[in-house]
């Protein structure tokens, strides 16, 4: 039997969902589904994990290119946000060509699709703590893919902010060790003299935080200087983690996620369990 967190609702309880006109929401990491967990090794398995579906990828930072574009203008001189999605699909390995076409057809095709950001919020097995965030052309098939999803997982979405108290949205940018060959000190001076709250180290990797509104000059901060980044996003990362003992309660949270990253409208899933 599965053990929920109190105030957690039944299988058919109305979604938890917050909608939006897509501003840009930059809470997706690595241009593909991934976990807002701190652990580098977690980010390298997403990572290697996406690469065989690049296709998804792809189609992801191409919608995050779009809004982008849409909020700010085509420009990345002028526009912060699309620079951080350029820099996240160079990361991942998008062609500069498949970048130009994506940002010229936003910027020239005025009835180009109008992408919403919703957000769904659910539990896990043993009260592990789920945020979905979508960008969508189409709000009933995305909320019916993601109840899917949960439902297949014997999870349940729930009430708006029903979990998101769980976690801090805060920018991440996590540098590994083995592509950076500088000094720690020098690398954590940079970091907070461009405005980063916290350093921190780790076996394999460096993780830099800050606060939302500097994520963008911090990242620049560190292009600029030329340190290479696994991943830079603003995420949700949790305050403290759930550890699934129970066989079967890892099945159905990995039988959650999949099904999550499979689909093209969600562009990120933050979650709590201590993989």
């Amino acid at each position: 039997m599965t053990q929920t967190a109190p105030g957690v609702l039944n299988e058919t309880a109305p979604e938890c969902v917050k909608t939006e006109t897509a501003p840009g929401v930059s809470g997706s990491g690595n241009g593909g589904v991934m976990s807002g967990h701190s652990k580098f090794a977690n980010i390298k398995h997403k990572k290697e994990k996406n690469d065989a579906a690049k296709g998804k990828i792809f189609t992801i930072i191409g919608r995050e290119l779009a809004v982008a574009v849409k909020e700010g203008g085509a420009d990345p001189a002028n526009n912060s946000h699309l620079r951080d999605v350029i820099a996240k699909a160079k990361a991942n390995n998008m062609p500069n060509d498949t970048i130009d076409r994506g940002i010229k057809k936003a910027a020239g095709d005025a009835n180009s699709v109008n992408y919403e950001v919703v957000t769904y919020e659910g539990y896990g097995p043993s009260g592990t703590a789920i945020i979905v965030n979508a960008l969508t052309d189409n709000k009933n098939r995305t909320a019916a893919n993601v109840r899917n999803a949960f439902t297949k997982g014997y999870g349940n979405v729930g009430t708006q902010g029903c979990v998101s108290y769980m976690f801090d949205r805060k920018g991440q940018i996590i540098v590994d060790k083995e592509e950076y060959d500088g000094d720690a000190d020098d690398l954590m001076m940079l970091a907070l003299d461009a405005g980063a709250e916290d350093f921190g180290e780790e076996e394999d990797s460096y993780e830099i935080i800050t606060d939302p509104d500097d994520f963008s000059q911090v990242r620049q901060a560190l292009e600029d200087a030329g340190v290479p980044m696994a991943d830079a996003d603003v995420t949700m990362i949790p305050q403290s983690y759930v550890e699934l003992t129970d066989p079967e309660d890892v099945k159905k949270i990995t039988r959650i996620l999949d099904l999550l990253d499979e689909d093209d409208d969600v562009q990120m899933v933050y979650h709590n369990w201590d993989e």
